[in-house]
């Protein structure tokens, strides 16, 4: 290489000119690089979303496959704080409380099927950050 590179950790060479970058999104947390990460995909309209190695498999075969656009959403255990789940399950469905709780307390179930990837992915979060455990489908 003609340019100078710096390396960090002893691992990657970063370009010197890149180092100063590289340092402030080190120094960031989690929240502050997606919402760095939001900002480029608006900005210069791409996606960081990954390709699925299934697809990628099958576009090697010759075939033409679609990303799915929904997603079905399974609690598949309700941990061990099963009253923030069910929370969590009436208040996004606009459940009565007794069929939030049917739902959780059937686990594994089918909590709602053909979301928006996005909602579903939503709909994930916020179970496993109420101690639950979703599958995406």
């Amino acid at each position: 290489m003609t340019e100078e590179t710096v390396k960090t950790e002893g691992k990657i060479e970063v370009p010197a000119k890149f180092q100063k970058i590289v340092s402030e999104i080190e120094t960031m947390s989690v929240l502050e690089l997606n919402e760095l990460v939001k900002v480029f995909e608006n900005k210069f309209g791409v996606s960081a979303s990954a390709v699925a190695v299934g697809s990628a498999m099958a576009g090697q075969a010759g075939e033409v496959v679609e990303e799915k656009s929904t997603a079905s959403v399974e609690l598949t255990d309700s941990g061990a704080n099963k009253i923030a789940i069910i929370k969590v399950i009436k208040e996004v469905l606009g459940l009565g409380l007794k069929e939030a709780k049917d739902l959780v307390d059937a686990a594994p179930s089918m909590i709602k099927a053909d979301m928006k990837k996005e909602e579903a992915q939503a709909l994930k979060k916020q179970i496993e950050e109420a101690g639950g455990k979703v599958t995406l489908k």
